[in-house]
């Protein structure tokens, strides 16, 4: 009889407690908070009004969401699973303590959580959309499929995920399943960028070439010039034996977005118009540009390593073969000396010292520049 007693006086003094913290909060000066984005402010405001240990789900509430608005994740949280220890099925509070996790990176814990929601509601569109997206994460393919095709069940003219899931299907070549996708999608929106770029790599990977030039046209007239849109349009043009409008296309990139494919292309198509100077220069170009700037240095390395380790023909090799790619100062002068200390051939050094003086070494060089010049007078000496 006590512990009932005891358990209905409790009960009442929470309830007052719920009302006193209801009644002490300054409703003008919290939503002043929220509408100037001062969620900090608002966090701190709150705990000073409600002291520990709150309990009351209201006040739980509205701190978790300060808490969690201000980034106050850790503090968010605790306030969260507070109120998920009170009712464990309350949907908002389970999507906050997803959303929560998947930021912190927690995204087993996240997809816990998206999970008890999915088990109660399986018709929420961006539940599913967060389970894919942690699967991206974690390298789940099966389990982003599996979320992607539901999401675009329940809300098939979305413009990400039918893009995404199709990408998906162009990359698996499901090309079918891929245009099923994206036919409706493009059905309720036909003007829309991210639509047609999926649309366009699906008909490009398909090789049907004028299909991919009137939806290259349509992205280009809606204002999209970027590279991928372009150089599938331009390789459209090629196959379809347009090497005008191929060259046309590519030499409207900028600079900086032209690349070993555009200039491939571009020689491809200035070699069919028998244009063999630039189509020269354009191979050249895209056989410069397909080489990694380090290859050189690589070489270097390798030499170094085998010349480290007496074996000094096949250090000669690397050192030579770096040089096929670019004549960097450093890398003659380590074959220089090569030459000088370990092969004993003074003819080849002194070749190689001169051919790294020729370069104009820059300034941190020049102790090596220094050395170079004496050692080049000393073997020239030496020689008579």
């Amino acid at each position: 009889m006590r512990t009932i007693f005891t358990t209905v006086l409790l009960t009442i003094l929470w309830m007052l407690i719920g009302r006193a913290y209801s009644q002490t909060i300054n409703e003008t000066q919290l939503l002043e908070y929220y509408q100037n984005q001062k969620f900090l402010e608002a966090a701190n405001y709150l705990k000073s009004t409600y002291p520990e240990p709150v309990n009351d789900a209201t006040a739980l509430s509205r701190l978790a969401y300060a808490s969690q608005m201000a980034g106050k994740l850790t503090d968010a949280e605790s306030y969260y699973q507070r109120l998920f220890n009170i009712d464990s099925t309350k949907l908002s509070v389970l999507n906050s303590l997803a959303g929560i996790n998947l930021r912190r990176g927690n995204y087993k814990k996240a997809n816990d959580y998206y999970q008890r929601i999915v088990a109660v509601d399986s018709s929420n569109f961006y539940v599913y959309t967060q389970l894919a997206r942690i699967c991206t994460f974690t390298g789940d393919t099966v389990g982003y499929v599996r979320s992607m095709v539901k999401a675009n069940q329940l809300n098939p003219e979305e413009a990400d995920v039918a893009s995404d899931l199709s990408n998906y299907y162009v990359i698996r070549k499901k090309f079918a399943q891929a245009e099923k996708v994206l036919g409706k999608a493009i059905a309720a929106d036909s003007q829309n960028v991210v639509l047609l770029q999926s649309l366009i790599k699906l008909v490009h990977a398909q090789s049907k070439w004028p299909e991919t030039i009137k939806v290259g046209m349509q992205l280009l007239q809606l204002g999209d010039v970027s590279y991928p849109t372009a150089i599938k349009l331009a390789q459209a043009y090629y196959r379809l034996k347009n090497y005008t409008c191929c060259l046309e296309t590519l030499a409207a990139l900028q600079d900086m977005e032209q690349n070993e494919t555009s200039f491939y292309y571009m020689g491809l198509s200035y070699k069919a118009l028998k244009n063999y100077p630039k189509a020269l220069y354009c191979f050249d170009k895209a056989i410069k540009d397909a080489i990694s700037p380090a290859v050189p240095t690589y070489y270097g390395e390798i030499g170094g390593t085998y010349q480290d380790t007496q074996r000094f023909k096949k250090a000669e090799f690397n050192f030579q073969k770096g040089l096929q790619f670019d004549e960097r100062p450093l890398l003659l002068y380590l074959l220089a000396t090569l030459y000088d200390s370990d092969l004993k051939d003074k003819a080849k050094a002194v070749k190689y010292y001169k051919k790294y003086l020729a370069t104009n070494p820059p300034a941190i060089q020049q102790v090596y520049v220094d050395y170079t010049k004496t050692r080049i007078g000393t073997l020239a000496a030496a020689k008579n």
